[in-house]
């Protein structure tokens, strides 16, 4: 099987300074963890598209080159950085260093800890501008409470290629809980944003919003309403580790759920060609 994760995330804190780090993600997750992570997993030929790890922002485009040194290491095809979209003017001298650096596809400037509004505001519309003049795509790390607002930002940028992360973070709860999806003000938002046809969206994260423990027949309601709003073309696989996990677990529950869902053809592109597509990786 040939796997384009398109959600990996490294860090070390020896190295560069992330904030939000707390318990027992506040360690290094490299290589080394990465391998050990992979052991679980089904055999694959796997690639990698980093998304930015949320670190000190001065420190953003230090982080894509920490991350192009580990590539010896770590098969990452595309890097997903942070710039400031919020100030025009730092946007461009970001955008300008990403140029220079090959490995960057994307950007992703976080919102869900941001108010309501903040990626609609000129400012930041205007950074999002440059970014699709840039030939980049938009990594939307938003709450499911927060789709509204991005369906205003996709109807505001046509010309920019948008990734909705982990579906939206809806509220996936515990494994007894009754169905939680369908029918959801997050399933409606959801079926909104995907009438948007510059808007793709990653089969990940859902782990990380469960209420401990979880199974893959909690997971499958969610995978199911993501499918039939954006159809097997616009889903990408991403593992979101180390935050979601553990890896081997996902990536045999969208697997098997893709099996029992979509053909042979369809299931190679939300594993590999989507991915290369959207962030036209080479």
């Amino acid at each position: 099987m040939r796997v384009v994760d398109g959600h990996l995330h490294l860090w070390d804190p020896e190295v560069l300074t992330y904030e939000w780090l707390e318990g027992p993600l506040l360690r290094s997750f490299g290589p080394d963890e990465l391998d050990v992570a992979l052991q679980d997993a089904p055999e694959a030929d796997c690639g990698f598209v980093f998304v930015q790890a949320e670190c000190a922002p001065e420190q953003s485009i230090a982080e894509v080159d920490w991350v192009a040194s580990l590539t010896d290491r770590v098969p990452v095809r595309g890097i997903v950085a942070r710039p400031p979209l919020e100030d025009p003017g730092a946007t461009d001298e970001h955008l300008a260093a990403f140029a220079e650096r090959p490995l960057v596809v994307g950007v992703r400037r976080l919102l869900q800890s941001e108010p309501d509004g903040f990626g609609l505001r000129p400012g930041f519309l205007r950074g999002a501008r440059a970014v699709a003049s840039a030939g980049l795509t938009f990594d939307a790390g938003v709450r499911w409470t927060q789709l509204p607002d991005l369906v205003a930002f996709a109807d505001a940028l046509p010309e920019l290629t948008i990734v909705l992360d982990h579906l939206g973070k809806p509220e996936v709860g515990s494994p007894d809980a009754a169905d939680p999806a369908d029918g959801t003000p997050w399933a409606e938002s959801l079926r909104d944003l995907a009438r948007r046809p510059n808007v793709v969206c990653k089969l990940s994260g859902l782990p990380a919003e469960s209420l401990g423990e979880w199974t893959e027949a909690q997971m499958r309601p969610f995978l199911d309403v993501a499918l039939d709003a954006f159809g097997p073309d616009r889903l990408l696989f991403g593992s979101d580790w180390p935050v979601s996990g553990p890896y081997g677990r996902w990536l045999d529950t969208v697997s098997s759920w893709l099996e029992d869902r979509v053909g042979e053809r369809h299931r190679k592109a939300v594993f590999a060609e989507n991915a290369e597509r959207v962030y036209r990786l080479g």
